[in-house]
């Protein structure tokens, strides 16, 4: 179970990548835009390893579906950075992952024309993963809350179709050559909010200006990022892109109808994101803002019960 393994080491380095990414987008990075557009650009480096693993170019309906994948992942990402920086890490994160599998799956089956299911081993796993995850995130005060439910529904469809759309490029395409296009696609969507959004255009024609970037509503002046938050952001990408890859590479590992369990496989990751975010909490109070009475933890015990079950599923 190979693609078990690198799924789990994947959604364990993103639960603490998304942790520095409230951090970033809360007291530095106030707009989603441009935190998006440098994620996305970054992603172009990944070319540099063109050379070394038998880089081509594919026929044209292979060369849409790898970039259709990279520039709808950004557009999604845009979508999660938006909602991340309203809400805490430890229920904003699992809000999409619990709808993200579900929508997964739905498109696999919409779109599969071979037949194949899921076991029902697989298939109970894949009901415990998701059953942990929605726990993780339930919370009765904020079952109305209709604005946070339709971006999340928003981000968890875009995250789900450009999942699908890769499995589909690595289905006749080796995983680098896959993953490279996959980048560029993403690259694409971020000079589209280069084009579309001025915010962005002054960031980058500006950053040697000593003047304010961003202003609060009220007026008061928050300062360009330093060059600590540039250091802090570029290695966090640096770590994301790792996550990434080892993401893609599970994707890749598994057959078709077997993607909305890596997706589901996210579960693991709001575990390792609750635990993280109740120890920084500890460490540094208010921090993040994490609930950690004793209700709160009882149901998330139980919610990384329902997950550590469908994982022992999964590994038997």
């Amino acid at each position: 179970m190979n693609w078990l393994i690198v799924a789990i080491s994947a959604y364990f380095i993103l639960a603490v990548v998304f942790l520095v990414d409230k951090y970033l987008l809360v007291r530095a990075i106030p707009d989603p835009r441009i935190y998006v557009f440098y994620v996305g650009a970054l992603g172009i480096l990944v070319l540099i390893l063109a050379p070394f693993v038998g880089f081509y170019v594919p026929g044209k309906t292979e060369i849409i579906l790898g970039l259709l994948a990279g520039a709808v992942f950004i557009y999604g990402l845009f979508w999660f950075y938006k909602t991340l920086q309203i809400f805490e890490p430890s229920r904003v994160v699992p809000a999409i992952g619990g709808l993200t599998p579900l929508f997964t799956f739905g498109l696999v089956y919409l779109s599969a024309s071979d037949g194949e299911v899921l076991s029902f081993k697989a298939l109970m796993a894949f009901v415990l993963l998701v059953l942990g995850s929605v726990l993780v995130n339930f919370k009765k005060e904020k079952l109305t809350n209709l604005k946070g439910l339709k971006f999340s529904a928003l981000t968890a469809f875009l995250f789900s179709l450009s999942f699908v759309l890769i499995k589909y490029v690595y289905l006749v395409q080796p995983f680098w050559n896959g993953f490279i296009w996959r980048s560029i696609g993403g690259f694409l969507m971020a000079f589209c909010f280069f084009i579309f959004f001025p915010e962005i255009r002054r960031e980058i024609f500006k950053k040697f200006v000593p003047r304010p970037l961003f202003k609060s509503g009220s007026g008061a002046r928050k300062e360009r990022p330093s060059k600590r938050t540039a250091v802090i952001f570029l290695s966090n990408q640096t770590v994301a892109a790792g996550a990434t890859i080892l993401q893609n590479w599970a994707i890749a590992l598994v057959p078709l109808v077997y993607v909305p369990l890596v997706n589901a496989l996210q579960g693991s990751q709001y575990a390792f994101l609750f635990i993280l975010a109740v120890a920084l909490s500890i460490k540094f109070p208010g921090a993040l803002k994490e609930e950690i009475s004793r209700e709160t933890i009882l149901q998330k015990i139980i919610a990384i019960t329902l997950i550590c079950g469908g994982l022992a599923l999964l590994a038997i």
